[in-house]
């Protein structure tokens, strides 16, 4: 069976296409898709009206009455055959934040249970592995607003659960597969509770109702939950955003 080649172009019902960069997630699919997107928002595309990417690639949304489907499919053709986009640098406006969250049992009570499935020694050496890695916002999905955030360390390849959590609260960070999801509402999940922040990640009456972005870079800061309940009344939760190197 022959392998399908990347970047793959597909037609998207009748006003849009989608690039696809791999069949799985991978670092660099990821860091195609989000570049790729950014290249053409940058160059503003006649007939594109929207676009947005995934874990692994990136969807343009086009209105037929103002471009050809197939002018645009091989304008994209084009675009992907003049870089090795394997090899594209992250977008150049990306954010750096900097966002509390606690460890505590108190409130992520699945921190121990998946420290000791990873293998550490103890909680501290975990929460220091989850807070000294650098990560990003991979992609925005399920929920409005709601980033899956990677990527973890190999040694937190840990597989979903088969039993849900019936209900998590919003701004719990949700792991498994070397990743989190912030979640933006209350939710039943299969990803261990393993911290909590005062996020409010979707704000529907501000002008950017989504507080993340696909690309951001950020890190966590771990505070004690006596340090984190004041910062409930912060929209952000106490992020701090600055521009990213």
């Amino acid at each position: 069976m022959t392998e399908p080649a990347f970047p793959r172009i597909a037609f998207s019902g009748l006003d849009g296409l989608v690039v696809s960069f791999s069949e799985k997630f991978d670092d660099t699919a990821n860091r195609a898709a989000l570049s790729l997107r950014a290249e053409i928002e940058r160059g503003a595309w006649p007939g594109v009206v929207e676009t947005a990417s995934s874990l692994v690639s990136t969807l343009i949304r086009f209105d037929p009455a103002d471009v050809r489907p197939e002018a645009l499919r091989d304008q994209l053709a084009e675009m992907l055959a003049a870089r090795d986009w394997q090899k594209a640098d992250l977008p150049r406006d990306r954010r750096c934040l900097t966002i509390p969250a606690c460890f505590d049992p108190e409130v992520a009570p699945q921190i121990d249970e998946a420290a000791e499935a990873a293998g550490f020694r103890d909680r501290d050496a975990a929460i220091a592995s989850i807070c000294d890695a650098e990560l990003r916002v991979l992609t925005i999905g399920f929920a409005p607003g709601q980033p899956y955030i990677g990527q973890l360390p190999e040694i937190w390849d840990l597989s979903r659960q088969r039993n849900l959590n019936p209900r998590v609260p919003v701004g719990s960070l949700g792991l498994a597969i070397r990743q989190f999801v912030l979640f933006a509402v209350e939710t039943q999940t299969g990803w261990r509770h393993v911290g909590q922040t005062a996020m409010r990640l979707f704000q529907p009456e501000a002008k950017d109702p989504f507080l993340l972005r696909p690309g951001d870079s950020l890190r966590f800061e771990p505070v004690s939950p006596a340090r984190l309940q004041p910062l409930w009344d912060d929209p952000r939760g106490g992020a701090v955003i600055g521009a990213a190197e």
